[in-house]
């Protein structure tokens, strides 16, 4: 769960660069969204087949209870996220789009599927390797259970959330790094316990 700046942002992403210059809209829980999650991980388990070696779904859509933005997170574990070659190409042909490319961040690769281009759904694909990206892979999976178990935490996540929604953000990236410190302080929680 990296913050970043907007000359980070602009270095990581594949592509141009896209401002958000639109409000975040959250959605109350959708009890959909996990349905929309395994669909999605079957397209990627039939492009990647034994390539993938393990799917989450993860982000506030995974969490029973809590509002979102419709965009499912998936994170998805590959033997060697620098080795594009081996996972790219498949999840291209099913219609993912390499947006983020950050090999000095725990070999973290973000690909994404679209309403506005044409997909069923909005979604994150977020692409790691077990080894290199461990820290990172123990966070986004703690975070989650936490918020999954704890309606506390739950309840005080979108709360935050909500109110950074009213405001105007120039990339998605900024009402991100906006959550950071919420978010750390409920990783606290989980971690130490």
């Amino acid at each position: 769960m990296a913050t970043l700046d907007d000359d980070e942002i602009a270095a990581a992403t594949v592509g141009e660069v896209e401002p958000y210059a639109v409000k975040v809209v959250l959605e109350d829980y959708n009890p959909a969204w996990p349905d929309w999650y395994a669909e999605e991980e079957a397209v990627i388990r039939a492009a990647l087949g034994d390539v993938a070696l393990r799917i989450e779904h993860t982000g506030s859509t995974s969490v029973p209870g809590l509002a979102a933005k419709p965009l499912i997170d998936i994170l998805l574990l590959v033997p060697d996220a620098d080795d594009e070659a081996a996972y790219l190409p498949a999840l291209e042909a099913a219609g993912y789009a390499l947006r983020v490319r950050q090999p000095d961040w725990y070999q973290h690769r973000c690909l994404v599927r679209r309403v506005q281009s044409g997909a069923r759904r909005s979604v994150n694909l977020h692409v790691f390797a077990p080894e290199s990206g461990a820290p990172e892979i123990e966070r986004i999976l703690a975070f989650r259970d936490r918020l999954r178990t704890h309606d506390e935490d739950r309840e005080y996540y979108e709360h935050t959330k909500r109110a950074l929604a009213r405001r105007d953000w120039k990339f998605v990236q900024h009402y991100a790094n906006a959550k950071s410190e919420v978010i750390e302080e409920i990783l606290g929680r989980a971690l130490s316990g």
